[in-house]
């Protein structure tokens, strides 16, 4: 889909802060997008189409925000192109790049074709690492800012059920820590997110072996945190110069578990139902 961009409210307003969320039309990105909304501050809406991110548009407005809608798709890269391009004519510098939009998986690594495993680490990690790279220089031009990625507590270690969505959130963490070190003289800072359990319709689009959809929400996901308390997270996260943080509750300590007990976490995850 080629990008287009919709200036959602056109009087001069000066902006205190410049925002670009991926992933804004539902979920995470739209909490966070809420979050951050403020009289004086301009906002970037980034999803797959206009009409499903009009009416976070709208909301954000409400809250004073000025808005820009920019739709475009992660897996091509020409219009990841043209929508870094266009941002960089809407806005003066971003001063928050919050790359959110992604896709999950429910398959076996032994059933998984070769087309549904590129579907979501073109998803995943190659559209963030490829939307940040193309509007990195931008941001270290204009004086720097902070990326936020939404990675995953698979982002910290494997899980039934999850090989190419762990994969692709490891290799985000690997590029942009990386990021993180090489533009620190930039003033760029790189904040991972690394959400356990949310309470959004993430499982029902997430890829079975077919490439079909799951259709339905985890059980525990029904348990999980707010989006509203998860952006709140990244939001204090970010005026506090984080660089990693985890939200969740009690499947938390599967992180701690790995890198201080990992006996105890294999334990542990053997015995987790991967739906559950």
């Amino acid at each position: 889909m080629k990008p287009e961009t919709q200036n959602r409210k056109t009087q001069n307003t000066s902006s205190s802060r410049n925002i670009w969320i991926t992933g804004a039309s539902s979920g995470i990105g739209e909490a966070l997008a809420l979050q951050l909304a403020a009289s004086g501050t301009t906002i970037v809406l980034s999803g797959l189409s206009k009409e499903q991110l009009e009416p976070v548009a709208a909301k954000c407005e409400l809250k004073g925000a000025l808005t820009h809608i920019v739709p475009f798709n992660l897996t091509i890269e020409n219009e990841i192109t043209e929508a870094a391009n266009t941002v960089q004519t809407l806005v003066t510098k971003i001063d928050i790049l919050a790359n959110v939009g992604g896709i999950g998986q429910r398959s076996l690594i032994i059933e998984t074709p070769a087309d549904v495993a590129r579907k979501i680490l073109e998803t995943d990690f190659w559209g963030h690492a490829t939307l940040t790279t193309k509007i990195l220089p931008f941001m270290v031009k204009t004086g720097g800012g902070t990326i936020v990625v939404m990675s995953s507590l698979s982002g910290l270690f494997g899980f039934p059920q999850r090989s190419l969505y762990c994969a692709a959130k490891h290799a985000l963490h690997g590029f942009f820590e990386t990021l993180r070190l090489e533009h620190h003289k930039d003033k760029i800072n790189v904040l991972m997110v690394c959400p356990g359990r949310v309470k959004t319709n993430f499982s029902y689009g997430a890829l079975t072996s077919t490439g079909d959809t799951h259709g339905k929400m985890d059980k525990g996901q029904e348990n999980g945190v707010s989006v509203e308390y998860c952006a709140s997270k990244i939001d204090r996260a970010i005026r506090k110069n984080k660089k990693q943080i985890l939200v969740g509750r009690k499947e938390l300590i599967m992180a701690y578990l790995k890198r201080y007990a990992p006996w105890l976490f294999y334990w542990i995850a053997l015995r987790i139902d991967p739906n559950a």
